[in-house]
């Protein structure tokens, strides 16, 4: 994969974080969503991030990477000197 799928990606993600706010403040009323991972992972596979990537790409193989990389993030072990979008979808691009 090359780095021209990132801006792509990066935007899907975009996408899918403003939708999963809406999510969050109209069906959960206010409250986070821990199972958020899940929910991204539905969107974005439903939003074409297969045919970006060229590949088939499951809601389950993704809410697993987003929940690895996530506490990568959380554990200090990948710095985030960038929006989550950006790091996410140049991991994304790199690793899937």
């Amino acid at each position: 994969m090359t780095s021209d799928l990132v801006p792509a990606i990066e935007e899907l993600l975009r996408r899918t974080e403003a939708a999963h706010g809406a999510y969050e403040a109209t069906q959960l009323n206010g409250i986070y969503d821990q199972d958020w991972p899940r929910w991204y992972a539905e969107y974005v596979v439903g939003h074409g991030i297969g045919d970006l990537l060229g590949r088939a790409v499951t809601a389950d193989e993704l809410a697993r990477f987003l929940v690895r990389k996530w506490e990568e993030l959380q554990e200090g072990n990948a710095r985030q000197a960038e929006p989550w979008s950006v790091y996410t979808a140049r991991q994304i691009v790199a690793e899937l």
